[in-house]
């Protein structure tokens, strides 16, 4: 069994954290500590610790992540001018917490890489 993270206490409003969306797959809130001028994460509300953790079961929740970053990034208006999607997996990938997240950047130019 997989342990709770910071994650899980800000999906279930145990540290209080304005949330910009939430439904029963996926909860989305501002970076604590933004690469951008628009950074937000977007979490599956059920703890899943790396993208090597998800099954076809997640298929629906994985999907429900990439529709909300679609909405989030035309209300930050930032769906024109572009934005990077960002999944990490594991220590070397640059995955801090183990609770899959993604990163939802921009509202300005980014580059061809971007460190997080």
């Amino acid at each position: 069994m997989a342990e709770e993270t910071i994650f899980s206490k800000i999906i279930r409003q145990e540290i209080p954290t304005p949330l910009l969306y939430q439904d029963d797959l996926v909860t989305a809130f501002r970076d604590i500590s933004p690469q951008a001028k628009s950074h937000i994460l977007i979490i599956p509300n059920k703890l899943i610790p790396t993208v090597n953790d998800v099954t076809e079961d997640d298929e629906l929740t994985i999907g429900r992540m990439f529709s909300v970053a679609r909405k989030l990034a035309k209300e930050e208006g930032i769906d024109e001018d572009g934005y990077r999607l960002i999944m990490n997996c594991n220590k070397h990938g640059g995955q801090e917490v183990y609770h899959i997240h993604m990163h939802l950047v921009g509202g300005e130019p980014l580059g061809k890489m971007l460190s997080i």
